[in-house]
């Protein structure tokens, strides 16, 4: 103001117009930076407020422990959302460092969209059924169709547990199971379980309460399905008749052969009654199963406790395959028939050699029949 009024003395009018517009300018430039200095001096000010449970989750997940304990962020509570992020993240983290001999561990503990919180998602239970046996009999069928039922859960591939990976022990096993209410049976299937000798009494230690499913078909069926298998697999192996025989002139037949020692079903069994009792034990009419899967898979809801729900309804005879199919569930535009493994043409094996395998397998059909109680008439 000192100079607008010293300026107006000594100059002319026109002349103290133009200078004091300059000084009003160079006043109100002053200010201007005034104001900008006070307002973008401080980051507190300017800083858009960060939420703290955000930076010490970027903190845990950045810099680990050290960082962590440094940093202002981390010394407030966390609620329970960003416990389970930063608890996803470290399960991740180690989950890169886990080999596959150790999978049982991060398997079993690390958090998933299925078990945070409450168990209502269902937890995996070591299995209360088990379909035992026996190879080509009829098992993989018997699993898929069983599965229909809402109140069973079963592990998909064979898990060969009790005969291959007991020494992983039981927490490895469990690994497998898929997630079950408690109204929910667990289930798995191995076929060569029935002919291990150790099987039945591991079976058995870890519960005699678990329930047994046999699928049994005529030995000498059975016994040719299986070398057609493996022929298919492996076509240069011997002929049928050299594997099967020690002396097919004289009828002695090769009980070291794998495929013929499997048709022995009431060696088998004596071993597993040492373990379990009959009432235990269910026996699937493996060639009932392809006549009337309805029928069979009644009494195995049966065996098992369960409601009858899988009926006739959700078969149908595939012609083609010669065995039967699951109708067209709803959720899918065809049928679900069993793999291209299954109702494979058989090899042909001369009369001759059929009949003196089934003259090897009568004795032990008979008593099989009396151990059970039951005449599948494989004669």
């Amino acid at each position: 103001m000192a100079c607008i009024l010293l300026y107006s003395r000594v100059a002319p009018s026109s002349y103290r117009h133009t200078r004091t517009c300059v000084c009003i300018f160079s006043i109100s430039l002053s200010l201007s930076y005034i104001c900008y200095c006070l307002l973008f001096s401080s980051d507190a000010i300017m800083q858009k407020p960060s939420d703290p449970t955000q930076n010490c989750l970027r903190l845990r997940s950045d810099g680990g422990k050290k960082l962590q304990q440094k940093s202002p962020y981390c010394t407030l509570p966390l609620d329970a959302r960003a416990t389970r992020e930063i608890s996803l993240h470290e399960a991740n983290q180690s989950n890169a460092s886990v080999n596959h001999n150790t999978v049982r561990n991060f398997t079993s503990d690390r958090p998933t969209t299925n078990n945070l919180g409450s168990g209502k998602f269902g937890n995996k239970k070591l299995p209360n059924a088990i379909i035992v046996g026996v190879k080509k009999g009829g098992t993989r069928a018997v699993l898929e169709f069983i599965r229909i039922h809402p109140d069973v859960r079963a592990v998909g591939t064979e898990t060969h547990f009790f005969d291959r990976n007991y020494d992983r022990g039981l927490d490895w096993y469990r690994c497998l199971m898929p997630r079950t209410m408690e109204s929910q049976i667990t289930m798995e299937k191995t076929p060569s379980y029935f002919v291990t000798r150790e099987t039945p009494r591991r079976i058995s230690a870890m519960s005699r309460d678990t329930k047994l499913i046999v699928v049994v078909r005529d030995p000498v069926t059975r016994v040719i399905s299986d070398y057609t298998q493996t022929l298919s697999k492996t076509p240069d192996i011997p002929s049928f008749q050299d594997l099967a025989f020690q002396n097919q002139s004289l009828g002695l037949v090769d009980t070291s052969w794998n495929a013929i020692r499997i048709g022995m079903y009431a060696l088998h069994l004596e071993n597993w009654l040492r373990y379990f009792p009959l009432s235990q034990i269910h026996f699937v009419n493996g060639e009932r199963l392809i006549t009337d899967p309805a029928g069979e898979l009644a009494r195995v809801q049966d065996f098992l406790g369960l409601k009858r729900i899988v009926t006739d309804k959700h078969f149908y005879f595939n012609r083609t395959k010669g065995f039967p199919c699951l109708k067209k569930p709803e959720s899918s535009s065809s049928p679900r028939c069993l793999g291209k493994s299954k109702g494979r043409t058989h090899i042909q094996i001369d009369h001759d050699t059929i009949e003196q395998l089934r003259d090897f397998y009568r004795p032990y059909n008979v008593k099989f029949y009396e151990m059970v109680g039951q005449d599948f008439r494989w004669e």
